[in-house]
């Protein structure tokens, strides 16, 4: 028998994955805090649902995409929060990036309900919602995800289990760390090539094919030569996922040197207003600091 899926928070990366739900098939209940997105997945067959606890009552299993710890925590536990819809033998899958602690803290309290939760962030933003190309890392029993896997693979193409629950998260955030770090190297590369007078587009062109090369680079570095900031995956909550990283590595006493810096160069961003723009947009700091905009013509 098909699962029915609830999906509550329909954002930039919330969206598209419903559509991949339903479009695989699957029975969709959904909810958004802005009611009105979501309109669009209705009319392609979901049902939409007063609240949390709603899509929990009418769902086997139940996916949250939001943006931080608090907002997690407010539509898994709050007032008509899943927790008080879900039934036992339901399953409760976070997409979201979150807190390592605070996933664990509301598996444990799933768990006292008889409810299992698999902590399951992506990566790929949202070219990779909308492809269904998605990399998802799972943190949780591992037959859990066995009951889940045909779901994630309706959004996803490498399903990886990383082992307890806020594992998935633990390896998430690292997966940020290198996202951070890829692209202050595309964006310095870029800076230098351009301060030094050669042709930005022709560098990209060169370096991409060999040992530089990298999704920042194939997918990032030409939408700056184009000055398109639009954003797959915003500042905002870039920085969020880099404040977690930053409470993380102080827990442990642990030195991440460029991610620090990353993070206190990004806040430039946010104090001139481009919190909204595209993570990439990191590269506009660099610019700023070398006094030069990297234009080209990119094929």
């Amino acid at each position: 028998m098909t699962e029915k899926i609830g999906l509550i928070g329909l954002g930039i990366m919330g969206k598209p994955m419903g559509k991949n739900l339903l479009q695989a098939g699957f029975p969709l209940t959904v909810w958004n805090r802005t009611a009105a997105r979501m309109d669009e997945l209705v009319a392609l067959g979901a049902r939409g649902a007063a609240s949390p606890q709603e899509v929990a009552e009418h769902s086997d299993i139940i996916i949250t995409m939001v943006s931080d710890s608090p907002d997690v925590q407010q539509v898994m536990m709050g007032d008509l929060g899943v927790i008080h819809g879900a039934r036992a033998g339901s399953v409760v899958v976070d997409m979201s990036t979150i807190s390592p602690q605070v996933t664990r803290e509301i598996a444990s309290a799933l768990k006292e309900k008889n409810v299992d939760m698999l902590d399951a962030p992506v990566s790929g933003g949202e070219k990779g919602a909308l492809e269904g190309t998605l990399s998802i890392m799972v943190g949780g029993d591992a037959a859990v995800l066995e009951r889940v896997r045909p779901a994630f693979e309706a959004m996803g193409k490498r399903i990886v289990h990383i082992g307890e629950n806020g594992m998935g998260q633990v390896c998430k955030l690292a997966n940020q760390i290198a996202v951070v770090l890829n692209n202050l190297a595309m964006s310095e590369a870029l800076v230098f090539a351009a301060k030094s007078g050669a042709d930005a587009a022709k560098v990209l062109e060169a370096i991409s094919a060999g040992a530089a090369g990298s999704w920042a680079l194939n997918n990032y570095a030409p939408k700056i030569l184009r000055r398109d900031f639009s954003p797959g995956f915003m500042v905002s909550l870039q920085q969020k996922d880099l404040n977690l990283v930053m409470e993380a590595s102080r827990a442990m006493n642990l030195s991440l040197p460029g991610t620090a810096l990353t993070y206190e160069l990004q806040k430039s961003l946010q104090a001139h207003g481009l919190e909204r723009e595209g993570n990439f947009a990191l590269v506009k700091v660099i610019e700023q600091l070398a006094g030069i905009e990297i234009k080209g013509n990119v094929t």
